[in-house]
């Protein structure tokens, strides 16, 4: 049945399917795990309890979130033994260290303190609770700073010496090839885009719940933050992928003039393309639709600078154009529809109308899931386009699988749809079945509006206290102090 397949092109669909699944979780749980920070931290400051409450309410989401990112990426690992051997043993001795150190210190650092963070808040003191709270957020960067480091050393490999056997050999410093030319540029481009990612979520859930109960504190407490996110970090996101696209055009070519869509070479100023059908097999754009010398001003900020087509790439050298120039566009066109909305809530919440305005909040859940969207799309971008390489410009992907038969690679790939379609359709079942529920208060006393001190939450009153009197306890610390009592 499967005879007729490429093995190599099934390994590379089996891994494209499994990190694609993996890496919306953690684009999630990264941005999530510092909003939650930020909670905790301004409900310390400021002792409201609608942080303590969003807090809570948000904790379970990213317990969900991060332990659905744990199981989604433990089988990446194994793929690279089972269907790309040859890449392993190859750069093993460079990029095997790089992910030990995401072991040694990320996930160690997020094991460590994640307990605490989703058990300990009523039985450790507020300051150790806040600080196994930020060590978790700052694990989830650690962890991205370790893997996209990993990533960019094969999209701009640096450091290195080749040994006698083929293989990538570190050279006299891990500096190098840490910090490689495109490492900077796709670090930051990737987290912000995670906080983005989150923003988008939260301030979707806050429309959600405005739409039902205007009123709602808690509601219009998220939408607010999440909308002074997304109108300060999506025009900066921008900014950042324009730096990140320069690096990319002075390191791969090839990759920037796939998603231009330039087959041609443009001596005096090339377009920007909006619409056009790839076209590989004539190397041309069909029903191209572009603005004159656009992508000279963005590329080299001038009107009339040269641009280098795919005319002067060899074929075997080019990769997909097709994916490349549609999942660039699909990125940018979101970027630009974030920053819209963005710059529309300042204008509500200018105008006072920041809660009350549905449309904006109609428009706010449509754009919830966006940023997936545009992180999936952004590592379609950066993956398919340093096609035909593994390892830029040295190792093809043909030459870096495994000698596996197709029936093999098909039946584990066919395994890991249906597991991962049954698992994580449940998972995000309810994850979205969390979101949905009302946010409510947590403590006692009565209803908790936003600016309701809570000085001793966690903390069994005094003998000249009152529950319910001035300061708002957790239900549980009453619960046992009417048991001893």
């Amino acid at each position: 049945m499967f005879e007729s397949l490429d093995a190599i092109l099934l390994a590379r669909i089996q891994f494209a399917f499994t990190v694609s699944f993996h890496f919306i979780f953690p684009a999630f749980s990264i941005g999530l795990a510092s909003y939650l920070a930020v909670l905790e931290g301004l409900w310390l400051k400021t002792g409201k309890a609608v942080y303590l409450d969003l807090f809570r309410y948000w904790l379970k989401i990213f317990a969900i979130a991060f332990a659905m990112g744990v199981v989604s990426g433990i089988v990446m690992s194994y793929q690279f033994g089972t269907n790309w051997s040859v890449f392993s043993d190859v750069a093993g001795p460079v990029i095997g260290p790089l992910m030990a150190y995401e072991v040694l210190t990320a996930f160690f650092l997020e094991a460590g303190f994640l307990g605490v963070m989703l058990f300990g808040m009523e039985k450790v003191g507020r300051k150790l609770h806040f600080f196994a709270t930020l060590m978790v957020a700052a694990g989830t960067f650690v962890s991205a700073f370790w893997i996209l480091s990993v990533n960019s050393w094969m999209q701009t490999p640096t450091g290195f010496e080749l040994g006698a056997n083929g293989q990538f050999l570190p050279g006299p410093s891990w500096i190098e090839i840490i910090f490689n030319p495109s490492f900077p540029y796709r670090l930051v481009h990737t987290v912000t885009a995670a906080y983005l990612t989150t923003a988008f979520v939260v301030g979707a859930v806050g429309a959600w719940h405005l739409l039902k109960d205007k009123a709602n504190a808690h509601a219009r407490k998220m939408f607010s933050m999440a909308m002074w996110m997304a109108a300060i970090v999506a025009p900066i996101q921008i900014f950042v992928g324009d730096m990140h696209g320069l690096n990319t055009m002075e390191h791969q070519p090839a990759k920037v003039m796939a998603m231009e869509g330039h087959y041609e070479s443009h001596p005096d100023g090339a377009p920007f393309y909006l619409f056009g059908i790839p076209n590989d097999e004539e190397q041309r754009l069909d029903y191209a639709v572009g603005i004159p010398k656009l992508s000279s001003l963005i590329l080299k900020h001038d009107l009339d600078a040269p641009i280098e087509g795919l005319d002067t790439v060899a074929d075997d050298e080019q990769p997909p154009v097709f994916m490349v120039f549609w999942a660039f566009r699909i990125m940018v066109a979101i970027g630009v529809a974030m920053m819209g909305l963005g710059m529309w809530s300042l204008f509500a919440r200018m105008k006072g109308r920041l809660y009350d305005w549905s449309l904006l909040h109609r428009a706010a859940l449509v754009m919830g899931p966006s940023g997936f969207v545009a992180v999936i799309a952004g590592w379609i971008t950066t993956e398919v386009g340093r096609q035909p390489y593994v390892i830029y410009g040295l190792l093809r992907t043909a030459d870096a699988a495994s000698p596996l038969d197709a029936p093999a690679v098909a039946a584990s790939l066919l395994a890991f749809v249906v597991v991962y379609f049954a698992v994580f359709s449940v998972g995000t079942w309810y994850l979205l079945r969390l979101m949905a529920a009302v946010p409510k208060p947590h403590g006692a006393g009565g209803k908790q509006g936003e600016n309701t001190p809570i000085r001793t939450a966690g903390i069994t009153p005094g003998p000249t206290q009152n529950p319910g009197e001035g300061d708002t306890l957790p239900q549980s610390v009453l619960v046992k102090k009417e048991e001893v009592q």
